[in-house]
C-alpha cells in the first residue's frame, strides 16, 4: 500500500460487516403467516428483484466478477420475502452456487442461507484439460444406447472441498431398460478427475389402474379433449419411447372402461393424479403448479415395450405399461411423487447425491403420500406406505414404509455420517421416518385400517401434529431454507425456523417437528424453537483501539497504521481505509461473541472522512456498514462529517447468543482520494 503523508491522500470504500450463522435472529419472524402458506410467486417482484440484482450482490460483499440471476421469490403474508439467486462468476455459471436472502418487508435482509459456502471463486480460472478430454470422460460415465455428450462447459462447481473450476457434460441417450437418460457429469478443469454426477430423469414405479371411477377435468370443443384449465394434459405415445404423443381426445366426455384393453383407462388414471397433484400444492400450500406459475404439465401414458417403470424427466411425467404391456404404471402416488421432484428442482434444486440425495426423494415421497391423503380416493385409502398397491416385490408388500423405513431391508431409520454414501432411495429412509414421527408419533397404532409400530433412535416418545401441519412446514423449509447441497443438519434448522414462521417461538409445532428430528439422530441445530441458542464460544472483541497493530485483526496488510497523515482519535493507531488515490480494496476482520445475557447491546465506533473529490452528486468512493452482509449503513465521498470523528452505533439485540465476525472493507476508485479512518470500535453488553 502506498500512502501518502502529504495531506490528501485518496479514497476507499468502509464495509462494516458482522458476518453471523444464516439463522433469523431470535424473534424476528415468529408466528408470521400463522399456517398461512406463502403467495404463488409474482412474476412482477421477480422481475423487480432482478433488477435489483448487481447492487444486491455489492450489498453482500460478492467477488466483483459476480452476478446474480434470480430462480425465485417467495413472498410471506406479512411482505417479507424469500430471493432464490443462481450466480456466474466472470461469465461462468456456479453450480452450487445457489444461495437464499431472507428479507423482512421493508426489504431489509435480515439473513442469508448460503448452499455450503459464500466464496465461489476457485483457485485458478485457467483449465488445464481439454474440453475434448472433459467429453470423453463423460461418455464414459453414461451406460446408454445411442448417446450423445455435449463438448463441454467451462463452469464453477461449488463441491464440499471448495469451488473447482470444471467442465460439465451433459450425455442423452436411452438405458438398456428403455428409460432415457440426462447424465450430467462435472469433470475438474484442472485434473480431469470426475467430481459428480447425476440424471435429470427421476425414475418411480406402479403397476396397474387403481382410481376407479372419478371425475376428470377436461376441455369441451368439437371433441373432448383430456387437458384441463391448468394445462395440465395427457397423451398417448404409442409404445414409442420418445415424442410428445398425441393427446387424448372423446366424442362424449366418457373416458376408458376400467381395463387396460381401452387406451383412455390409463391416460384416466395419469391425467387424475396430474390434476390432483396440481390441486395439493395449489389448494394446500399455495404454490401455482410446480413451476409457481399457474401452469400445468403434460403426463405421457404408454411408453415403450414392456416398460416396467415410470419417470420425471424435468418436464413431463411418462408411464410405462409394465409386464406384458398389460398393467400400466398409474397410481396416484406415483404422480404425486415423480411430479415433486418437478418441485424440488424448482425451489431448493436438492442434488441428487449424500445427504440431499437422501432428502430430494424423501420429498418425493412425503408429498406424493400427502397428495394421496388430500385425494382421498376410496379406490387407493391413504397410509404411510410408498408404492403399497403395485405389489413390485410379488408378495403383498410396500416399496417403501414410513413409520419404520428399514422394514425394506434396505432404508436406513437413523441419520448417520454415513449415510450420504447410500442409495438416495434408502438414504431418504430418516426423513421420511420423520415425516411419519411428527405426523402421527411414535410406537403402536393402527391408521386407516393399517397397523404401524414407528420406534425412535434415542428412545424418546413423539406425539404427532397431523401430517397436514408437518407438510406446511416440510414445504416452507423446501422453499425458503435448503439450498442444493443441504444435509440433515440443514434439515433439522430449517423445519424450526419453517415451524416458527407458522406457528411462533415456542410452539407444540415447532416443539413436535424438532423432537420428530432428534428422534431419527438428525445432528443437533443451535436453532432452538424458543428462539434462543446455546452460549457463544467466541471472545471479546479485543484492540479495538489498534494501539496493538494486528492483533486480533485478520485481513490486509497496511490499513492498521500509525501513520501520522491522518490522526487517531485516541492513541497514534487507528484504522485508515482509502486515501491511496488509485483503484483497490482493504478489509480487516475479527470475531467475537454476544452474550445471550447481554441487555441492548451495542457496537460502536467512530469514524473521520475526508476527500479530494469536488463532485457534489456522484459517489466515486463509497462506504457502506454490513451485518452478514446487508448494508445498515452506508457513506460516500459526499458524505459529512469531513475531518472530524463522529460515533456511530449498531444494534446488535438481534445477534445475542451468537458469535459474529465483524468485517471492515472498502474499494476505492482510481483516482481523488477520500480517506475513511476507523478508530475506537467497542461493545457495549
Amino acid at each position: 500500500m502506498n500512502r501518502l503523508k502529504s495531506g490528501l491522500a485518496t479514497g476507499g470504500l468502509l464495509a462494516l460487516a458482522l458476518a453471523i450463522s444464516p439463522a433469523i435472529p431470535a424473534g424476528a419472524a415468529a408466528g408470521a403467516g400463522r399456517d398461512k402458506a406463502p403467495a404463488p410467486e409474482s412474476q412482477s417482484l421477480k422481475a423487480t428483484e432482478q433488477s435489483r440484482a448487481a447492487s444486491s450482490a455489492s450489498a453482500l460483499g460478492l467477488a466483483s466478477g459476480e452476478k446474480l440471476t434470480v430462480k425465485s421469490v417467495i413472498a410471506d403474508p406479512n411482505g417479507a420475502t424469500h430471493v432464490r439467486y443462481e450466480r456466474t462468476i466472470n461469465g461462468l455459471r456456479v453450480i452450487g452456487g445457489d444461495f437464499v436472502s431472507h428479507k423482512d418487508s421493508s426489504g431489509a435482509v435480515k439473513s442469508v442461507t448460503w448452499n455450503i459456502r459464500k466464496s465461489v471463486t476457485p483457485s485458478t480460472m485457467t483449465p488445464t484439460v481439454s474440453k475434448s478430454e472433459a467429453h470423453r470422460a463423460g461418455l464414459a460415465a453414461s451406460k446408454a444406447n445411442k448417446e450423445t455428450a455435449t463438448p463441454g462447459e467451462l463452469v464453477v462447481f461449488q463441491s464440499a472441498a471448495g469451488p473447482k473450476l470444471a467442465y460439465e457434460v451433459i450425455t442423452e441417450g436411452i438405458k438398456a431398460d428403455q428409460t432415457p437418460t440426462k447424465l450430467h457429469t462435472i469433470v475438474d478443469a484442472t485434473t480431469g478427475k470426475t467430481l459428480t454426477s447425476w440424471d435429470d430423469v427421476k425414475e418411480g414405479t406402479g403397476n396397474g389402474i387403481f382410481v376407479g371411477s372419478v371425475t376428470l377435468a377436461t376441455t369441451a370443443g368439437t371433441s373432448y379433449t383430456m387437458k384441463d384449465t391448468h394445462g395440465n394434459y395427457t397423451t398417448d405415445l404409442n409404445q414409442a419411447t420418445s415424442g410428445t404423443g398425441t393427446t387424448f381426445t372423446d366424442a362424449d366426455d366418457v373416458w376408458g372402461n376400467g381395463l387396460q384393453s381401452n387406451r383412455q383407462s390409463a391416460a384416466v388414471d395419469a391425467h387424475y393424479g396430474a390434476g390432483k397433484t396440481y390441486d395439493y400444492y395449489n389448494t394446500q400450500l399455495g404454490r401455482a403448479g410446480i413451476w409457481n406459475n399457474g401452469t400445468g404439465a403434460r403426463s405421457r401414458v404408454h411408453y415403450g415395450q414392456n416398460y416396467v417403470n415410470a419417470f420425471w424427466d424435468g418436464t413431463q411425467m411418462t408411464y410405462g405399461d409394465g409386464a406384458n404391456n398389460a398393467a400400466p404404471l398409474v397410481e396416484l402416488d406415483v404422480a404425486g411423487h415423480e411430479m415433486s421432484h418437478g418441485v424440488t428442482e424448482n425451489t431448493a434444486g436438492l442434488a441428487y447425491s449424500g445427504d440431499a440425495g437422501g432428502l430430494n426423494e424423501a420429498t418425493s415421497d412425503i408429498f406424493g403420500t400427502a397428495v394421496e391423503w388430500y385425494a382421498n380416493n376410496p379406490s387407493d385409502t391413504p397410509d404411510y406406505n410408498i408404492g403399497e398397491e403395485i405389489n413390485l416385490n410379488g408378495n403383498g408388500t410396500p416399496l417403501r414404509y414410513m413409520d419404520k423405513p428399514s422394514k425394506d431391508g434396505a432404508s436406513k431409520d437413523c441419520w448417520s455420517s454415513s449415510l450420504g454414501g447410500l442409495d438416495p432411495h434408502y438414504s431418504s429412509g430418516p426423513l421420511n421416518h420423520w415425516y411419519y414421527l411428527a405426523s402421527e408419533g411414535s410406537g403402536a397404532k393402527t391408521i386407516n385400517g393399517v397397523s404401524y409400530n414407528s420406534p425412535t433412535c434415542n428412545s424418546s416418545t413423539v406425539t404427532g401434529i397431523g401430517h397436514t401441519k408437518v407438510e406446511k412446514i416440510w414445504y416452507r423449509t423446501l422453499s425458503t431454507y435448503l439450498t442444493s447441497s443441504s444435509n440433515y443438519a440443514a434439515a433439522r434448522t430449517g423445519v424450526i425456523k419453517a415451524a416458527k414462521d407458522l406457528y411462533g417461538a415456542g410452539s407444540a409445532e415447532c416443539t413436535a417437528v424438532d423432537k420428530a428430528m432428534a428422534a431419527i439422530s438428525a445432528p443437533a441445530s443451535t436453532e432452538t424453537c424458543g428462539g434462543t441458542t446455546p452460549p457463544p464460544t467466541g471472545g471479546s472483541l479485543v484492540n479495538g483501539g489498534f494501539e496493538s497493530g494486528q492483533t486480533g485483526w485478520t485481513g490486509t496488510t497496511g490499513p492498521i497504521t500509525n501513520n501520522t497523515g491522518r490522526p487517531a482519535r485516541t492513541g497514534s493507531y487507528k484504522l485508515w481505509l482509502g486515501g491511496n488515490g488509485t483503484s483497490g480494496s482493504e478489509s480487516e476482520s475479527q470475531t467475537f461473541a454476544v452474550p445471550s445475557t447481554a441487555t441492548s447491546p451495542t457496537l460502536t465506533y467512530y469514524i473521520r472522512i475526508d476527500t479530494a473529490e469536488t463532485s457534489t452528486s456522484s459517489a466515486y468512493d463509497t462506504a457502506t456498514v454490513q451485518i452478514n452482509g446487508v448494508t445498515k449503513q452506508s457513506y460516500s465521498n459526499l458524505s459529512t462529517p469531513k475531518a472530524s470523528y463522529v460515533q456511530k452505533t449498531i444494534d446488535l439485540t438481534a445477534y445475542k447468543g451468537t458469535n459474529v465476525t465483524l468485517k471492515f472493507a472498502d474499494t476505492e476508485d482510481s483516482s481523488l482520494q477520500t480517506s475513511f479512518v476507523i478508530d475506537d470500535v467497542s461493545t457495549n453488553f
